[in-house]
C-alpha cells in the first residue's frame, strides 16, 4: 500500500498518460486498503486473517465519449498500457452528454482540513486476540448464554488518492478498529442469537470489550420465549441500532441519479415539509474521527457540513457532477468513487437531532405497541416509498416494555412514516449515521 503522497503521485502520472495517450480530459483514482483480524470461539483462535489490496481506475474522456478502467498492477508498463486501452475503449463508447469531470470553477484546492482519521497505535495481534477474548468471555458470563457463534477484534487503514487532468489533486489516509461478539441463548427449537459491534477510527474511541459482549449477551437474553403480536395499526418505535436504517432510505432517495430517472418517491417533494417542523437531520463530512469524514468529494470538490431536513423540510438533492448536469445544476460535492467506474453518490456523517423527551417519556402513552430491535429483508420500494420489513423486538403494554415477540411485519410508506415520526433523546454518536430511539405512530403491524 502507498503512502498518501505517493498514492497522489501515482494517479498524477496515470492522467498525464492517458493525455498523452490522445483523451481530452481524464481523471484516476486510487483505493487501497490493509486490515488484520482474529476471530475466536468458545476461548479458541478460530481464524486469523491479514488482507492487503490496492486499485487504480482510470476515467478517459474524448469529446463525449468515456471508459472507465482499472488495474492493481501499478507498475509504470502496466500503466502506460491501461491509459493507452482507455482512450481506445473511450473513442469507441456511445457518447454521453451528462458525463464529465466537475466544474473546474468549483474545485477545492486545499489546505484540507485535519480530520484526526488516523490512530498510529497499531494493535499486535495479540492484543486483537486479547480483545476478542474479553468479549466473548464477558457474553458468555451472561446467565442463560449456552453457546457462542464468536467474536472478534480487528485494525486496518484505507488510502483514498485522487488526480484530474484540469487541476485537482489529493489523498488522505484512515484507520479503523472493531470488536464484536455474536452469541446464543436457550436449547433446541427455542434458540436465539445476538449481537454487539462497535467500529471507531481511533482505538481509544472503541467501548470496552467487556461491554461489548455484555450488550451481545443481555440483547440475546432479552429475545428468549418470544411471543407473538397481533396485527393492526399501531405505534412503533425503533432501537437506535436500527433506526438509521430509515434515514439511509431518505438519503437514497434524495440521490440526484434517482431524481433525474424520477425513480424516487421524492420527486416533487423539495423544499416541501416531510417531517414535524422540529426535525433536523444533518449532515457533517469534516466531524473529527468521523467514520464517514472526508476532505473531498470523489470528483475533487469541497465537502460541507450542511442539513438534509432543516425544520422538518427537505432542503435539495445530493449530486454528482453527471447528475446536476442532467439536473440543469450544480454539484454538491458528495460524490463517492470506488475501486472503478463512474462517481456514485455518497454522504458524510450523519445525525438525527435529538428530541427533547427521553426513550421511556416517548413510550409512556403507549397502550399497546411493539419496539423493534432488529430488521429482514428488503422490503423498500424506492419508487413509492412503500415499506415492509420483518422484525423482531419487544412488545409495548401501557408504556413499558412487556416481553419479546417475533415473526412479525412492521409497513407502511415512507412519506407517511417521516410525517409521524417523533426522535427521543438519547442520541448515540458512534455511527456512520447516528439516530435516537424512533417513535413513528400509525404502521401496520402484520403478526398472528
Amino acid at each position: 500500500m502507498l503512502s498518501p503522497e505517493d498514492a497522489r503521485d501515482r494517479a498524477q502520472t496515470l492522467v498525464q498518460l492517458v493525455l498523452r495517450a490522445g483523451a481530452d480530459a481524464a481523471d484516476a483514482a486510487y483505493v487501497a486498503s490493509a486490515s488484520e483480524s482474529i476471530q475466536v470461539r468458545l476461548g479458541k483462535l478460530e481464524d486469523v486473517e491479514r488482507s492487503e489490496g490496492e486499485h487504480i481506475s482510470l476515467r478517459a474522456f474524448c469529446g463525449k465519449r468515456n471508459a472507465s478502467i482499472g488495474s492493481s498492477d501499478l507498475g509504470d508498463a502496466a500503466l502506460d498500457e491501461l491509459a493507452r486501452r482507455a482512450v481506445d475503449m473511450a473513442r469507441a463508447a456511445p457518447e454521453d452528454a451528462y458525463a464529465g469531470l466537475a466544474p473546474e470553477e468549483l474545485l477545492t484546492t486545499g489546505p484540507f482540513p485535519d480530520l484526526d482519521m488516523i490512530d498510529l497505535d497499531e494493535p499486535s495481534p495479540e492484543t486483537l486476540r486479547q480483545m476478542a477474548n474479553e468479549a466473548e468471555e464477558a457474553a458468555l458470563a451472561i446467565s442463560g448464554i449456552t453457546n457462542s457463534e464468536g467474536a472478534g477484534a480487528s485494525a486496518g487503514a484505507s488510502i483514498f488518492a485522487l488526480a484530474t487532468s484540469h487541476g485537482f489533486s489529493g489523498a488522505y489516509r484512515t484507520t479503523s478498529h472493531s470488536v464484536s461478539a455474536t452469541v446464543v441463548a436457550g436449547e433446541g427449537g427455542e434458540k436465539q442469537r445476538d449481537y454487539a459491534w462497535r467500529q471507531a477510527r481511533h482505538g481509544e474511541d472503541l467501548l470496552a470489550p467487556k461491554e461489548i459482549g455484555r450488550l451481545a449477551g443481555e440483547r440475546t437474553i432479552a429475545k428468549l420465549n418470544p411471543g407473538g403480536l397481533k396485527s393492526g395499526p399501531m405505534p412503533v418505535v425503533f432501537d437506535p441500532r436500527i433506526g438509521g436504517s430509515l434515514i439511509g432510505h431518505l438519503i437514497g432517495a434524495m440521490s440526484g441519479s434517482s431524481i433525474a430517472r424520477r425513480s424516487s418517491y421524492l420527486l416533487e417533494k423539495r423544499g416541501e415539509p416531510l417531517f414535524d417542523p422540529s426535525v433536523v437531520i444533518a449532515e457533517d463530512p469534516h466531524s473529527k474521527r468521523g467514520l464517514r469524514s472526508r476532505p473531498f468529494d470523489g470528483e475533487g470538490l469541497p465537502t460541507r457540513a450542511h442539513n438534509l431536513i432543516d425544520a422538518g423540510r427537505l432542503t435539495g438533492w445530493l449530486m454528482d457532477s453527471a447528475s446536476a448536469r442532467q439536473l440543469g445544476e450544480a454539484p454538491t460535492g458528495h460524490a463517492s468513487r470506488g475501486s472503478g467506474g463512474a462517481p456514485g453518490v455518497s454522504v458524510g456523517n450523519v445525525h438525527l437531532a435529538a428530541g427533547s423527551a427521553s426513550s421511556a417519556e416517548l413510550m409512556s402513552d403507549i397502550a399497546d405497541g411493539v419496539y423493534v430491535t432488529e430488521l429482514f429483508g428488503h422490503g423498500v420500494n424506492g419508487v413509492t416509498g412503500d415499506y415492509s420489513r420483518g422484525a423482531t423486538g419487544l412488545r409495548i403494554i401501557d408504556g413499558e416494555l412487556a416481553g419479546p415477540v417475533a415473526e412479525f411485519t412492521v409497513a407502511g410508506n415512507l412519506l407517511d412514516m417521516f410525517a409521524h415520526l417523533t426522535p427521543a433523546s438519547d442520541l448515540e454518536w458512534f455511527r456512520s449515521i447516528n439516530v435516537p430511539t424512533i417513535r413513528i405512530d400509525g404502521m401496520t403491524v402484520a403478526g398472528d
